[in-house]
């Protein structure tokens, strides 16, 4: 019989594909992870990680074992919240990982709000380029661009949003209204830095008109925005962000129109923790407010 413990050594180096960060995770010296790791296949008889370019790549063996220690980590999880009454507490730890822009504009004018209701949930928004995958547990909840498609993962719709393109009155003043987006080819275009672009979703300039490229961009969609509002040029805001400046003005909205959604996305086993789900219910809440203040800008 093998060591459980190796199971959670085993997890953390799937996960992070490197000895080194799993580590870090563990709060373990990298030469234990190998030790442990070498336990665990002498006792399984099995290989269950294969080196290339620097990572660790599981082999069949090891994908076979990562859904059986998936499922020991999830019933200790939850034997831990039902035996010390955290299930159904609204208290606890909550990491939350979303898009910048998202997490400014969007939820951070509710925080207040929602540590007034809540005040026993301690919610960390994490930011970092890229979102934080709760399938690997590096997030207990996420709100991602586009649907995962792989991953013990709980995933619900939360709503669309707009996006259009916009600029200051002083752009378009000094060198012109653009009326098609063709016309954009004799523009300053404002974006995202192509090779730092980590969801596709975000990739909008091509949506406008094929070969458009960026001139003045930038990894921070709030950088954008202030660099398109202080007439740098122009470029794609979410209207939840354009819309609430009044220096900026959207244009050629009747043509140039993007819709991209956002999807609530967390671990299969959190989805019945009180904490959780207050958190969820407001996130909702937050995209219904955007989608009532979009329903009324575009009826103005």
């Amino acid at each position: 019989m093998f060591d459980w413990d190796d199971l959670r050594v085993f997890l953390a180096v799937a996960r992070a594909r490197k000895v080194a960060p799993a580590a870090r995770t563990l709060g373990i010296d990298a030469t234990t992870i190998a030790r442990r790791l070498a336990r665990l296949e002498k006792a399984l008889d099995a290989e269950l990680f294969e080196m290339g370019a620097g990572d660790r790549s599981l082999t069949l063996r090891g994908q076979e074992l990562l859904g059986h220690a998936e499922a020991a980590e999830s019933a200790a999880l939850a034997a831990v919240e039902q035996m010390s009454g955290q299930e159904s507490k609204l208290s606890g730890q909550v990491r939350l990982s979303v898009a910048e822009g998202f997490g400014t504009w969007v939820l951070a004018p509710g925080m207040g709000d929602f540590n007034r209701r809540h005040p026993g949930i301690r919610l960390d928004l994490i930011t970092a380029s890229g979102f934080l995958n709760p399938s690997k547990r590096e997030a207990d909840m996420a709100v991602m661009l586009a649907r995962p498609q792989r991953g013990r993962l709980t995933v619900r719709r939360l709503g669309d949003y707009r996006l259009h393109l916009y600029a200051s009155p002083a752009y378009l003043e000094r060198v012109g209204r653009p009326g098609k987006p063709a016309d954009l080819r004799d523009c300053t275009l404002v974006g995202y830095v192509p090779e730092f672009i980590f969801s596709p979703e975000l990739d909008y300039l091509d949506e406008v008109e094929a070969g458009l490229e960026a001139h003045l961009r930038s990894t921070s969609i709030t950088m954008q925005q202030r660099m398109i509002a202080e007439g740098a040029g122009i470029g794609v805001l979410p209207d939840f962000i354009g819309r609430r400046d009044p220096g900026l003005m959207p244009l050629m909205a009747d043509r140039v129109e993007i819709v991209r959604s956002f999807w609530l996305v967390m671990h299969g086993d959190m989805r019945r923790l009180a904490r959780i789900g207050a958190v969820a219910d407001w996130l909702q809440e937050r995209v219904d407010i955007l989608k009532s203040i979009d329903v009324a800008s575009r009826h103005r």
